[in-house]
């Protein structure tokens, strides 16, 4: 089987392979700086919970890769969303 290049670019949109696969985010609830993995495969735009590594609460995590695999990330408290 053969796939062309067209159909790979459509499968995997984020560049080279090298997407982000860590970020580092502020707590919105203690401040605290938190390091947390970040799945490429999971498409370009993704929101899900994570708790805070210092205070464990929770918040929401906010993801959007640009074309070249870079990741924009945001944690907002988990009741405002």
């Amino acid at each position: 089987m053969i796939v062309s290049d067209d159909d790979l670019d459509a499968e995997f949109p984020l560049g080279d392979g090298t997407a982000a696969t860590s970020a580092e985010v502020y707590c919105p609830h203690c401040g605290e700086l938190n390091l947390i993995a970040l799945d490429p495969g999971s498409g370009s735009e993704q929101r899900y919970t994570e708790d805070c590594q210092v205070c464990c609460r929770p918040w929401q995590v906010s993801v959007r890769y640009d074309r070249q695999g870079g990741a924009e990330v945001s944690a907002d408290p988990e009741d405002s969303v």
